[in-house]
C-alpha cells in the first residue's frame, strides 16, 4: 500500500517511521521547509522523487492510498479534503483535528461521501497509562470512577488538553456533556511560531451520570503530568512522565463505611507503567485504521475540538457552564492552534 506523510517535524517522523514499519510504501514525503526535507530524507534514506515542498503536487503526483497529515493544525481540513480529491482511501490526522468545528464537519463530511476511512491520532484507547487505570477503576475494589483530575505543566489545552477529553472519555465510556473553563491571561510564546497561540488554565467537564474531569495546567506551572483518578473505595495516581502508579483503597471490611470516613488505613499498591511515548499508540492507531477497527474516527477528533471552543465560550462568560447537548456554539470560529 502506498503511504505519504505531510509534515515532517517531530510527528511527521514518526510518522514516516510506523508507516515504514507497519511495511507501507512511503512514496512521497512533504514538507515546506527545506531542512525538514533533507532531515526526513536522511534519516529514512528516501528517494529524491518522494521529496515534495508543496503538499497538494505530492498528493497529485504520487495518488497514495493512505495520507497522514502531520502538518499545522490550520493546515489539516484543507490537506484532508485534497488527499480524498486525490483518491486516498485511508487519512490519519494528527490532533487537534481542526482549528474550527466547521472545518470538523467539512472533513467528516467529505471522507463520509467519498467512503474514506478517516481517524484522529488521539491514541489513548491503546495506552497503557489508560488501559491498565481503567481496569483499575472499574474493579469492584476501587467502587467505580467518580472523577479524574489532571495537574500539569503548560502544556497547551489544544495541543494535550484535546487528549484529556479523549482519555476521559475513554475512561468513563461517556462523551462530556457539560464545559466550564477559566483559562490564564498570561500570554506565554508558543514554542511552534509566533503564529501559534493555546491557552493554559483550568477546564472542568462533567457526564450525564455524573462523572467529573478536573484539568489544572496554567500558564504559571512549568513541570510534569499527573492523573489522579478517584472513586468510592479508592485512589489511583499516575505521574505519565515517569510511569510511576501508586494506589490506595479500603480494607474489605470498610466499604460499607460512609465516604465521610475517608481515613481509614489504605491498602497501598505501587506499581509501574511505560512512561508517556508517542510512537507506540501511533502505530497502534494507524494499524486500526489499516484494519477498519477500533480507530478514533472523526467523531472523536470533533468532540475534542467542540469542547475546546466551548471551554473559550465558557471562560469569556465568567466560567459559565456550557451545556454541549443545547449550547449553540460558533462553529464558524477560527483558533491559531498549531
Amino acid at each position: 500500500m502506498k503511504a505519504a506523510i505531510i509534515g515532517l517535524g517531530r510527528m511527521g517522523l514518526r510518522h514516516v517511521a510506523v508507516a515504514r514499519g507497519l511495511g507501507l510504501d512511503v512514496v512521497g514525503a512533504a514538507d515546506p521547509r527545506a531542512e525538514a526535507r533533507a532531515a526526513a530524507k536522511s534519516q529514512f534514506d528516501l528517494p529524491d522523487g518522494a521529496m515534495f515542498e508543496d503538499a497538494e503536487a505530492m498528493l497529485a503526483g504520487t495518488r497514495p492510498d493512505c495520507v497522514v497529515v502531520a502538518s499545522t493544525a490550520p493546515s489539516h481540513a484543507r490537506l484532508t479534503c485534497a488527499a480524498v480529491e486525490a483518491g486516498a482511501r485511508l487519512i490519519l490526522c494528527e490532533k487537534p483535528m481542526a482549528v474550527s468545528l466547521d472545518d470538523c464537519d467539512r472533513m467528516i463530511d467529505r471522507c463520509r461521501d467519498a467512503g474514506v476511512r478517516l481517524a484522529v491520532n488521539h491514541q489513548m484507547r491503546f495506552m497503557d497509562q489508560y488501559i491498565r487505570p481503567r481496569a483499575i477503576v472499574d474493579a469492584p475494589s476501587f467502587g467505580g470512577l467518580a472523577s479524574m483530575t489532571v495537574v500539569a505543566g503548560n502544556f497547551g489545552l489544544a495541543m494535550n488538553g484535546s487528549h484529556y477529553v479523549e482519555a476521559f472519555r475513554f475512561m468513563t465510556g461517556e462523551a462530556p456533556r457539560t464545559v466550564a473553563a477559566w483559562l490564564s491571561s498570561e500570554a506565554v510564546p508558543n514554542p511552534r511560531g509566533a503564529e501559534f497561540s493555546d491557552a493554559g488554565g483550568c477546564l472542568r467537564l462533567t457526564t450525564a451520570s455524573g462523572r467529573r474531569f478536573y484539568l489544572e495546567a496554567g500558564t504559571d506551572q512549568g513541570h510534569g503530568m499527573m492523573a489522579v483518578y478517584a472513586g468510592r473505595y479508592g485512589r489511583l495516581e499516575v505521574d505519565e512522565l515517569s510511569g510511576r502508579m501508586r494506589l490506595a483503597t479500603r480494607a474489605p471490611q470498610d466499604r460499607d463505611l460512609p465516604t465521610t470516613r475517608y481515613g481509614t488505613a489504605p491498602l497501598l499498591e505501587e506499581s509501574d507503567i511505560p512512561p508517556a511515548d508517542a510512537l507506540e499508540p501511533t502505530r497502534a492507531v494507524l494499524q486500526a485504521l489499516l484494519a477498519g477497527e477500533n480507530h478514533p474516527d472523526g467523531e472523536v477528533g470533533r468532540m475534542a475540538v467542540r469542547v475546546l471552543l466551548a471551554a473559550a465560550v465558557s471562560h469569556e462568560a465568567g466560567g459559565r457552564e456550557i451545556d454541549l447537548d443545547s449550547a449553540d456554539l460558533p462553529g464558524s470560529r477560527v483558533f491559531a492552534w498549531a
